[in-house]
């Protein structure tokens, strides 16, 4: 443990979410001598005035910037305005009043969406600004994309000290298992529990099985986050992954696996596959702050399948 989290009061918005929610267990782990959590009943942060309020009454050293409004293909298609505005609007203004309130340093984080939708395989930072987002999550993905543009500018002109990381799809305990809203790890792990449960034949999933992905535990991307508001200061972007890419088809199966369902997997090749491949250059991660990954794929999923076992209903 560090003894620099000793004397930092930190905010961490989105403290209550899935990954906001380790982050604050990692901090507590670590000393830190305060960690606040606005909740947004208390705080609007899409209000200059609350969050005006938020930093007069807390006073923190550092913030670590988590809060988003979130969702999945459908929910970014039926409503691309207020993703757009409720992100960016979050994250600009409190960036602004931060600086001016003399807050020593934020770590702001981004998200995979903010990649161009044809983007060469591993995505290296250097490609951010290489082409438009995937339509359906550009409003999202361009939104928190403003940060870096915001970090960079103000760090050229103020000399603030703010970092942009970019974490790739996480998967973990406390994730969101909501079948309308859900990812793909939550999602496939609810299906195969509850088509074991009721002895159905098979599970259908979408498309053919090829596209690949590649996921990182949620601790290990608290544990980033912590090293680089303690190791890094550049606003140059930064992805944070795990490097180990998997196919669905290979995902599907393994899960099936791990959670004992022996039923046939069906693919539907009518339904969309999305984008063929997505895998991170995470190289500037270890040489910037020392972040590699440490919990190995199928020890996550156990842990995330058992979680979802003893919590639910």
């Amino acid at each position: 443990m560090s003894r620099f989290w000793n004397n930092q009061r930190v905010i961490v918005t989105g403290g209550a979410g899935f990954l906001g929610s380790f982050v604050v267990d990692a901090l507590k782990q670590n000393d830190a001598a305060e960690v606040l959590v606005p909740r947004s009943a208390d705080y609007d942060l899409r209000d200059v005035t609350h969050i005006r309020r938020l930093l007069s009454e807390t006073r923190p050293h550092l913030v670590i910037h988590l809060a988003a409004k979130v969702g999945g293909i459908g929910a970014n298609s039926e409503h691309p305005g207020e993703f757009f505005y409720d992100n960016l609007m979050m994250g600009v203004q409190l960036v602004h009043e931060c600086w001016k309130a003399g807050v020593g340093k934020m770590v702001l984080s981004g998200t995979i969406c903010a990649y161009p939708k044809f983007t060469p395989v591993p995505f290296r930072e250097d490609d951010l600004w290489n082409g438009y987002p995937e339509e359906t999550n550009a409003p999202y993905g361009l939104a928190k994309k403003m940060l870096l543009v915001q970090s960079q500018a103000y760090r050229q002109e103020y000399g603030y000290n703010s970092v942009f990381l970019l974490p790739v799809n996480l998967y973990g305990p406390r994730d969101n298992f909501d079948p309308a809203s859900s990812h793909v790890i939550p999602a496939l792990i609810k299906k195969c529990v509850e088509a074991r449960e009721r002895g159905d034949p098979f599970i259908e999933a979408w498309g053919d099985g090829t596209p690949t992905r590649e996921f990182l535990y949620v601790e290990d991307a608290a544990r980033a986050f912590l090293l680089a508001a303690e190791h890094y200061h550049s606003s140059e972007p930064v992805n944070v992954g795990s490097a180990y890419e998997i196919s669905i088809k290979d995902l599907t199966e393994t899960i099936a696996r791990l959670t004992g369902f022996k039923g046939e997997i069906r693919w539907d090749p009518g339904k969309p596959n999305g984008q063929p491949r997505r895998k991170l250059d995470t190289r500037r991660a270890e040489k910037a702050f020392g972040f590699t990954s440490s919990v190995p794929f199928e020890e996550g999923l156990r842990k995330t399948i058992a979680w979802y076992e003893q919590s639910r209903p």
